[in-house]
């Protein structure tokens, strides 16, 4: 008996320790105060500060989060949760949402390598070499951008946004992200 009670003691004791952890992880609320005659810079501090609680564990959220602050002037943040989720277990679909920021951010030296590691492990994805053979040919490299239109059109040739990257690359269009 003494050793039952122990275990719902026990028990107890853990389910309340974990209810205080998930309270700690409860996503946050945005509040107009964060923004409201604040400064820009100050503005967006603390609503990132928010974003980075609200997108949880999600690799895309995180990304999207460490997007606003590459683009916005915070690259060293932005950095950090990029070379966070790249260092631990990640989806190849990651690498790829990271190359594109930095071809965003006009750094196409940073995001060529993390398209090419993309592209190394996927082979059947027609829009993405579409977009990426665009990305290449806006930045001068016109036959490395038809070898992937070529694989781009073997995969999907009926891929409206495919076609539309390809299309636009030619007009001096950056793809829709």
């Amino acid at each position: 008996m003494k050793t039952y009670l122990a275990a719902v003691a026990a028990a107890a004791v853990f389910i309340a320790g974990a209810g205080v952890g998930y309270t700690a992880q409860k996503p946050q609320r945005t509040d107009p105060a964060m923004y409201h005659t604040k400064p820009n810079q100050d503005a967006a501090k603390a609503l990132l500060a928010v974003a980075r609680i609200q997108a949880g564990k999600g690799s895309w959220e995180q990304i999207a989060v460490g997007r606003v602050y590459y683009l916005g002037g915070f690259k060293a943040e932005g950095q950090a949760i990029f070379d966070a989720i790249l260092a631990g277990k990640h989806e190849d679909s990651d690498v790829y949402r990271i190359a594109r920021v930095y071809s965003e951010a006009g750094e196409w030296a940073k995001a060529q390598p993390l398209f090419d590691r993309y592209f190394k492990s996927t082979e059947d994805d027609a829009t993405g070499f579409a977009e990426v053979g665009a990305l290449y040919l806006l930045n001068g490299d016109r036959s490395r951008a038809e070898q992937m239109f070529d694989r781009s059109v073997q995969i999907e040739p009926e891929d409206l946004w495919a076609t539309l990257h390809i299309a636009g690359a030619y007009l001096n269009v950056k793809p829709q992200e």
